[in-house]
């Protein structure tokens, strides 16, 4: 079976790349506005770019009338945000934070998730997060046509939590992705094959 993509609607589309490229990664990525209030967000379209410049990528939708979501508003004013990836602890806070609320409602406090700053120059992490990466705005994606706007983020520096980074500098957690419209935990690590 072939899936045209010139013929068929962006909400099918949607659902065929969603259900096709797995495990995503969940991104909560945090801000802080210019009016001080912090939106946290989670994001399943979002991976690693490049390791020179240290370089994420997020696509970013709108609310449901059109307006830009808070995260992009956030971003675009201040430049920064805090991006927290989550484990299995985390999953159902993420989840409801997902919610649409009125510009101005923290989600933070809407679904009492709580914070902490680590540092100063950028927002909060979602406190007991395994691993957050501190970022700026690099650049942003010029997407004829979409709705969706893909943001560059710089990671200027990285906060793991006590025990999840090992020796070799590997992250030891089980991570919070999406696997089409469902959640996975990805906590079983399979060893490449030797190649001989």
């Amino acid at each position: 079976m072939i899936f045209d993509f010139e013929k068929i609607e962006a909400k099918d589309r949607y659902k065929l790349m969603a259900g096709g490229i797995i495990p995503r990664p969940i991104a909560w990525i945090v801000t802080v506005g210019l009016d001080d209030v912090v939106n946290i967000a989670p994001f399943s379209y979002f991976t690693g770019l490049s390791s020179n410049p240290p370089t994420v990528i997020v696509s970013i939708g709108h609310k449901s009338d059109g307006s830009q979501k808070d995260t992009l508003k956030n971003i675009r004013e201040t430049k920064k945000c805090t991006i927290c990836l989550c484990d299995k602890k985390e999953l159902k806070p993420m989840h409801f934070s997902s919610k649409e609320l009125p510009q101005g409602t923290s989600e933070s406090e809407a679904f009492n998730i709580e914070t902490k700053v680590i540092d100063e120059n950028f927002p909060p992490i979602v406190k007991d997060v395994p691993v957050a990466f501190f970022c700026h705005l690099y650049s942003e994606v010029e997407l004829k046509g979409s709705k969706t706007i893909p943001l560059i983020l710089e990671i200027k520096k990285e906060y793991a939590k006590d025990g999840v980074i090992d020796e070799n500098l590997r992250s030891i957690f089980s991570p919070v992705a999406r696997l089409g419209g469902e959640y996975a935990f990805l906590c079983d690590p399979i060893k490449p094959p030797e190649i001989k």
